[in-house]
């Protein structure tokens, strides 16, 4: 199943609780999904960059461990897309589940 449309709003979610780099942002979706949603480098940053560059998101650079990290936050713009975002979600998800449990 291509669920990589699923990314920013599962970013965005992670970045309400708190800011975060995108390895954790990453460990973190991976967990809570039971590692089922694994999303590599390769699909994550971009994603991240995307989600800045249309300002849901703003981030800083700090040290950490003797690393330098860039650390994303999410923007109120971002906090307000994430609600509507989460609302349409459950909508489709509800309508889905609808239709394969008459099958």
């Amino acid at each position: 199943m291509n669920l990589k449309g699923t990314l920013p709003t599962l970013i965005l979610h992670v970045l309400d609780r708190e800011p975060n780099h995108g390895y954790r942002i990453a460990q973190q979706i991976k967990a809570k999904s039971k590692g089922v949603l694994d999303f590599k480098e390769g699909t994550l940053y971009p994603a991240l960059h995307k989600l800045e560059n249309q300002g849901f998101l703003t981030s800083y650079e700090e040290t950490a461990q003797g690393r330098i990290r860039r650390y994303y936050r999410l923007t109120e713009k971002g906090r307000k897309v994430l609600s509507k975002e989460r609302e349409e979600w459950r909508e489709v998800s509800n309508a889905v589940t609808l239709i394969l449990e008459d099958a």
